[in-house]
């Protein structure tokens, strides 16, 4: 059991000696401490010190429900006093993996009508790659390897899950990207945009993804894997022109479509995943984190009708994990769509509480001489920070406004997130409007904070 009464320095200094944390400078845990967070309830966490902070990133863009609810408590002990562990390897499942697997086919797209399990995202998206790949095999055309993404995209931190993203300095930690993996530009269009509107931008950066199949050749082309929305990459929603033209390409070329909603899935967007916001019919839909808004590490893989079936007629499937389909994993995220459905969170992203959250921030685009862009759909938004915004020239690094903002954020009781020079929110669903009106105020304060440092106010 944890150590109930240790203060926040022994946490501190045991942490620095005994944990490698995640995305985090080593020196920055010697020299500042790392932040203990000790409880959760609804839309706020707490931290060893006692502070309580609105935690606008929903821990890493998962826990969708909010904190502290009982039910899934409830529904993990029921598990694990009934059937604590049993695999799916070797013709085994348990009747929570096969009944979250049936639930999930009635909430994925049409077409989507079988699933693996995994742990998390990163495992997920590895997963999405070996079978892929062996779609490719079973159909005789085994040269269909290569893997296309895209830049800034973010599909996890194992080797595969790296190189499929498109983070530079996820691949330079170890030396680069995995073979048969390559990437286009992003659609982001205030960035790349230029003189286009942005549905002519849309197509245009679509047709990237066509440019480099015809320069791999679609003899050697097995799938495009990209987020819906562009999660940790800035919150990149794309040009409404701009989907459409990517299922043009992959039904033309006949590459299998990837669509990632680990971040997206489970509400986030105002539909139960992002695929039906942007009307997305994908051959892989890997999922996670919202999938038990975060309680326990679950993952799963929705796959196509065509997928299934071919993999059906191909053998041994030579994959899986120890944990795929953990029964109480599975009864967790049972308990977690449950509560979603019972509350109307879906709904309630879709026609209230989302809406009222991007008119927040569409008034702070107007208003603040720091800010250029909104971007984003349902409860994920980012804003971009600009030294101008007639001419959408960006803040550099070394303005390093994204950093104070984000600081100050965290100083004042409001947890955001910066990538590159842009602040990035993900709120748990359930947040109020009172919370919504707490995180604009901190917010509004960090950027006039950040503005008055480079000369803005």
């Amino acid at each position: 059991m944890p150590r109930s009464n240790t203060g926040t320095a022994t946490w501190q200094a045991i942490d620095a000696r005994r944990h490698l944390h995640s995305f985090t400078d080593p020196k920055v845990i010697e020299t500042q401490g790392s932040r203990i967070i000790v409880r959760g309830e609804g839309s706020h966490v707490w931290d060893s010190d006692g502070r309580k902070i609105l935690d606008g990133m929903a821990g890493l863009w998962c826990v969708n429900i909010g904190y502290g609810r009982r039910e899934l408590a409830d529904a993990a002990h029921a598990q694990m006093t009934n059937l604590s562990y049993y695999n799916n390897h070797f013709q085994s499942a348990t009747p929570q993996m096969i009944e979250l697997a049936d639930v999930l086919a009635g909430l994925t797209p049409d077409g989507i009508e079988q699933f693996a399990f995994a742990n998390s995202g990163s495992e997920a998206n590895d997963t999405v790659v070996r079978l892929a790949r062996r779609y490719w095999q079973i159909k005789g055309q085994p040269a269909k390897r290569t893997i296309i993404s895209r830049t800034m995209a973010y599909h996890g931190s194992t080797l595969a899950g790296s190189s499929l993203g498109g983070l530079s300095h996820m691949h330079a930690m170890d030396g680069g990207v995995l073979p048969d993996i390559t990437h286009i530009e992003h659609p982001h269009w205030y960035v790349y945009g230029g003189e286009l509107s942005r549905e002519d931008f849309g197509l245009k950066a679509a047709r990237a993804l066509e440019a480099r199949i015809l320069e791999l050749g679609a003899e050697n082309v097995a799938a495009f894997i990209a987020e819906p929305v562009q999660g940790a990459g800035g919150v990149i929603d794309p040009p409404a022109t701009y989907w459409p033209e990517i299922q043009r390409i992959c039904q033309q070329y006949d590459v299998l479509l990837i669509a990632d909603e680990v971040i997206c899935g489970f509400g986030r967007t105002g539909q139960w995943f992002g695929s039906q916001t942007y009307d997305i019919a994908p051959d892989f839909m890997p999922m996670a984190k919202g999938l038990s808004s975060g309680y326990v590490p679950i993952a799963a893989i929705g796959l196509s009708r065509r997928v299934s079936e071919t993999l059906g007629q191909g053998g041994l499937i030579a994959h899986g994990y120890t944990y795929s389909g953990h029964p109480v994993a599975c009864a967790v995220a049972l308990a977690n769509i449950e509560i979603i459905k019972a509350e109307g969170l879906v709904e309630r992203v879709r026609d209230d509480i989302g809406p009222y959250f991007t008119a927040k921030f569409d008034k702070l685009v107007a208003e603040h001489p720091l800010v250029g862009e909104r971007r984003g759909v349902g409860l994920m938004a980012s804003l971009q920070l600009v030294r101008d915004k007639t001419t959408r020239e960006l803040c550099t690094m070394e303005d390093n406004a994204a950093i104070q903002v984000r600081e100050f954020c965290y100083a004042n009781g409001l947890i955001v997130r910066a990538v590159m020079q842009s602040i990035v929110l993900s709120p748990p669903l359930v947040i109020t409007r009172d919370e919504v009106d707490e995180l604009i105020n901190i917010l509004t304060r960090a950027l006039d904070e950040a503005a008055r440092k480079l000369g803005k106010l």
